[in-house]
């Protein structure tokens, strides 16, 4: 996992995405449809139409990074929305990337209270 600032913010392009676009469309995006600079230090996620490709476009400072993830098996848990965008925190990004559903992660043990 890369090491994000603390201000970071970690946004998701709702809706799928051509993802045979590359640091120039994939910018384009984030400044037209998503309406933010994608020169600002914040990460942006976008998905594939079939759910097992997702593109990270991060500026981390000296210019755009450019990541992306395939999953052998299963799909990357996406939100329902076709446009805007969703925040995800830092422990949400990680667990999109491990294809882990994000949303309502399960706790294998409930904690009990002591008396």
């Amino acid at each position: 996992m890369i090491a994000l600032p603390s201000a970071t913010h970690i946004w998701i392009a709702a809706g799928m995405t051509d993802l045979r676009r590359g640091f120039t469309g994939l910018s384009a995006i984030v400044q037209t449809v998503l309406e933010r600079n994608p020169c600002s230090g914040h990460v942006f996620v976008f998905r594939g139409r079939r759910g097992d490709l997702i593109k990270v476009l991060w500026w981390d400072g000296d210019g755009l990074c450019l990541f992306a993830k395939r999953l052998e098996r299963g799909r990357f848990v996406w939100p329902q929305a076709e446009s805007g965008t969703v925040s995800l925190t830092r422990a949400q990004l990680s667990m999109l990337l491990e294809g882990i559903d994000w949303r309502r992660p399960m706790r294998t043990h409930t904690p009990e209270v002591w008396v």
